[in-house]
């Protein structure tokens, strides 16, 4: 038994070091509210008394029900519907997202990759102050993760068994909120990648996809509701109007990601991620595939959220990319974390080359680490900042007052038992990246390390 336990905290030690501090700081924090929450909770409470989401009585929430139904069960299973309960199934949805990308970026580049994307996105502060916030954003990206890493498994196992399983998924996922849909861009790329070699085996498998999802959409928009499928696209994020005075820019997501959610030092170790591999393809090939699909998804999204926001001068989209681009954060996280296997391989390449290209290689894998460690202590930093404000503003456009609001009624304080159990969750997650690096960096100094 012993040895049992031994082996398990070898190889899973790091990823359970991150996953209890993700739990340390996020509880340590909020919960946040705001109109958004109260509609929600209300849906929530119109469920437990008359079966259907109803806000303020007898309005029938324009969001998919599924979200709004778990809450209900979650309620009823800790004997009581409250923002604080209510909030604890997001937070542990936001911890199974943690080990979601720990498992995507595993199978996808490497584990190395999946420990260091799980990192940096456990401590993100804007997955953590999702994570503390009763929306239902937050659950549609626990079930899209899901339905990308089934999804993922069965292509490349050639498994249509897991195929309806991520069908199944994918449908509670798209039931829960729309956002859904971008999980469909990994699967594709990878569908297309590791595409079964008969055309009859493709079209089976798009049929077995889809079924779950139509069926569950036509329940609910036709047989529940009476509205019709087509009614999605008449939800009112699509055509309530910007408001007079408010002029959108086409920069107004990257205003929000540089200045709020994301920050400088992240940013720059996105794009040093990603300048490696155009530089390197031969060397970094292992890493193309992914990162392609990562960047495509992001781009989707950021993509559309502008094109909603200024094209087409619509309110929501523009107010709320707090909530329209979360769902990007996992492949950006994806990407920040294969920069540390890239890293790796660029070093060890590094020693058997000429001097000149040999320093210019060794200063290029030590900066990646230093990208990476300062994104890292940037979202910790500015996680700890917010968690002390009472209210927050995530503004889009740093000349006006536009953007998505949170308010916190429990800001930790200076020396409070939350400031501590925030500052043990931090130092829990670095034992983990001690844990990890105990045998690479020996192995760096002679030239022998590999990825696992």
């Amino acid at each position: 038994m012993k040895t049992i336990l031994k082996n398990f905290l070898i190889q899973y030690y790091p990823l359970l070091s991150v996953l209890i501090g993700f739990l340390l700081v996020a509880f340590s924090a909020g919960p946040f509210t705001n109109s958004d929450t109260d509609w929600e909770i209300d849906a929530v409470s119109g469920v437990l008394k008359t079966g259907l989401p109803l806000a303020n009585g007898s309005y029938l929430m324009d969001q998919p029900p599924i979200g709004f139904y778990l809450q209900a069960a979650f309620a009823k299973g800790v004997g009581g519907l409250s923002i604080a309960n209510g909030t604890v199934l997001v937070t542990l949805m936001g911890l199974g997202c943690v080990a979601l990308v720990y498992v995507i970026g595993q199978i996808s580049y490497n584990r190395i990759t999946g420990f260091f994307a799980a990192l940096i996105f456990a401590f993100s502060p804007w997955h953590l102050i999702m994570s503390r916030t009763f929306l239902i954003d937050l659950p549609c990206l626990f079930f899209s993760l899901l339905t990308v890493l089934v999804g993922l498994y069965a292509i490349k196992r050639t498994s249509l068994k897991l195929v309806l399983v991520a069908a199944l998924i994918f449908a509670v996922a798209f039931s829960t909120k729309l956002y859904a849909v971008y999980s469909l861009i990994p699967l594709l790329a990878a569908f297309l990648y590791y595409r079964p070699k008969r055309v009859k085996s493709m079209l089976l498998w798009l049929v077995v996809f889809l079924i779950p999802v139509l069926v569950s959409a036509y329940l609910w928009y036709d047989v529940v509701n009476h509205v019709g499928i087509l009614s999605i696209l008449r939800h009112p994020d699509f055509y309530s109007p910007m408001p007079t005075g408010i002029r959108p820019t086409v920069f107004f997501v990257w205003n929000f990601l540089v200045s709020y959610s994301l920050g400088w030092f992240f940013i720059d170790a996105l794009m040093f991620s990603l300048l490696l591999v155009l530089l390197q393809r031969n060397l970094l090939q292992d890493f193309k595939f992914f990162d392609t699909a990562s960047v495509a998804v992001v781009l989707s999204v950021i993509g559309i959220n502008v094109l909603l926001g200024v094209v087409l001068d619509l309110k929501s989209p523009f107010l709320n990319a707090f909530k329209y681009d979360y769902q990007t954060l996992p492949y950006l996280c994806l990407l920040i974390g294969a920069l540390i296997s890239k890293s790796v391989v660029i070093l060890k390449a590094s020693r058997s080359m000429s001097k000149f290209r040999k320093a210019a290689f060794a200063t290029a894998g030590v900066a990646g680490f230093g990208l990476f460690a300062a994104a890292l202590y940037s979202n910790i930093h500015s996680f700890h900042m917010y968690s002390t404000w009472t209210y927050i503003l995530f503004k889009v456009e740093p000349t006006a007052t536009a953007g998505y609001n949170l308010f916190s009624s429990t800001p930790i304080l200076q020396n409070s038992p939350q400031m501590y159990m925030q500052l043990l969750g931090y130092a829990l997650a670095v034992t983990g990246v001690l844990w990890i690096g105990r045998h690479k960096i020996a192995d760096l100094m002679v030239g022998r390390a590999k990825l696992r």
